[in-house]
């Protein structure tokens, strides 16, 4: 046992977390988590890699000149790149301190990098402060990238080197480029802000101060009331409620890659009784009602219309997601060839139309059919997610295939292409993460390609392995 009151409080602090993982203090070097297949992967996925290029240019000076080791990593600890002079990198390996090896706390005790992810602030750690007897020839300093959208650490920058001890500038330069990653990261996330305000903000106005249009992560991008943008509230769930600070309650709308938030008081209270036709709803004239499908998985497809929820038949869904997708309207014989192929007519279209106003009042027009109001639709935010090229957030709105019960001719071909294009965006451009979201979907949990990718691309020791080896060995059996 080392003397408590002989080290720094940090230091103490990460030995207790190491000891009560179970870690060896014999641990001679760190685990083996990525092969190079994976291990490329998951850079290509990782949002720290367009940076990558003036991170290096920012520490190879003091690597290349000061024998040291400059190290990147996930917020897991699993060390991406590294960069340092042949004699530091050959003993950075003899340790496993290079590309492919798990660095957290609970694989090698106290560390530069693990025990940084684990505080979230920079730390170091001098020779004899390393837990395992094996690293007490090497100093390091570490500090945690925290990713300014979901507030939490997605990597870590450590230099480290075999001395006693390092500069204490090495503290301030790890911190200062950990800093800069972040400022590099909010640039992103302000751009993608500002594309959604542009897009989304005309669905705030009409809600006056009782409205607010938060990202998933839960910041507040625009809202009413003044004081609340640029709040960070709990991450909403579609149709859920959020509490806001000021202790009122609101009702979540999904808006594609964000939500609209209304005071739960105020859900429906646009809605009103269209003349002549008791069962029917209409806004107010001149309120801009928007109207926002969900439509993907196997769940029951509905509507929300000014916050105010509709669940729908098959065929009412299938027309609303046509008449979504041809904004400019479609004829009767046009839609009816779209629902039932070359056997429909327009007047077996009628009926369907005339119910559908009942329900959603003069937002249903014709001649030709259309939506009066303005639409949202998740299957269309897949759509332009795809063109941005963003295999997460894809996974994270595909929800599952368009109206998966459909048989009409135009969701079908809608459906099939909207499936292919997921798939092969998936396989292409998404990591891990991705690969395990695009495996829960109806789609994912029978695509073999996918779950083999999945179970290269998983970590060693990841406790999702074995659940996704247990499901491609019964596809390959034929078990499901």
């Amino acid at each position: 046992m080392r003397d408590p009151v002989a080290v720094r409080p940090p230091i103490a602090e990460s030995w207790r977390r190491s000891r009560d993982a179970g870690v060896d203090i014999g641990v001679e070097a760190a685990p083996l988590v990525y092969e190079r297949g994976a291990l490329a992967d998951a850079r290509d996925v990782h949002p720290l890699q367009p940076h990558l290029p003036m991170l290096e240019a920012l520490l190879r000076r003091v690597a290349d000149e000061t024998e040291h080791l400059m190290v990147i990593t996930d917020a897991d600890g699993h060390v991406l790149w590294t960069q340092g002079p042949p004699a530091a990198r050959r003993a950075a390996d003899a340790i496993g301190l290079t590309e492919g090896f798990r660095w957290a706390e609970d694989a090698v005790g106290t560390n530069g990098i693990g025990t940084a992810i684990a505080t979230g602030r920079p730390e170091y750690v001098y020779a004899s402060e390393h837990l395992a007897h094996v690293l007490h020839r090497w100093s390091c300093a570490g500090a945690p990238i925290v990713d300014p959208d979901s507030a939490r650490v997605v990597g870590c920058i450590d230099v480290s080197a075999t001395v006693a001890a390092l500069h204490p500038a090495t503290v301030a330069l790890v911190a200062a480029a950990a800093r800069l990653a972040e400022s590099r990261l909010e640039n992103e996330m302000l751009v993608r802000d500002e594309r959604l305000r542009e897009r989304l903000l005309p669905h705030l106005r009409g809600l006056g101060p009782a409205g607010l249009l938060v990202t998933a992560t839960g910041r507040v991008l625009a809202a009413g009331a003044a004081g609340l943008r640029g709040l960070r509230l709990a991450p909403p769930e579609p149709g859920g409620t959020v509490p806001l600070p000021d202790g009122r309650v609101a009702v979540a709308e999904p808006l594609g890659e964000a939500f609209l938030l209304r005071s739960a008081d105020r859900v429906g209270a646009r809605v009103v009784p269209e003349r002549g036709a008791p069962a029917a709803v209409r806004p107010a004239a001149g309120d801009g009602p928007l109207l926002t499908l969900s439509l993907l998985g196997d769940g029951q497809p509905h509507a929300l219309l000014d916050g105010r929820r509709f669940d729908l038949t098959l065929r009412h869904a299938e027309i609303l997601a046509l008449l979504a997708l041809h904004p400019r309207g479609l004829s009767g014989d046009r839609l009816s060839l779209y629902l039932y192929g070359d056997d429909g007519s327009p007047a077996t279209v009628r009926p369907e139309i005339h119910r559908l106003r009942q329900q959603f009042g003069d937002i249903v027009r014709a001649r030709p059919y259309r939506l009066g109001c303005a639409v949202e639709a998740d299957f269309l935010t897949v759509r332009r997610l795809l063109d941005d090229g963003d295999a997460g957030a894809v996974v994270r709105v595909y929800g599952g295939e368009l109206l998966p019960r459909s048989d009409a001719p135009a969701i079908r071909a809608e459906r099939d292409e909207l499936a292919v294009r997921v798939r092969r965006q998936v396989l292409d451009r998404g990591g891990a993460e991705t690969l395990w979201a695009y495996a829960q979907t109806e789609p994912g949990r029978a695509d073999l390609e996918a779950l083999e990718r999945l179970r290269a691309v998983l970590p060693a020791g990841d406790p999702r392995r074995a659940a996704v080896a247990s499901r491609s060995d019964r596809l390959l059996s034929g078990e499901l």
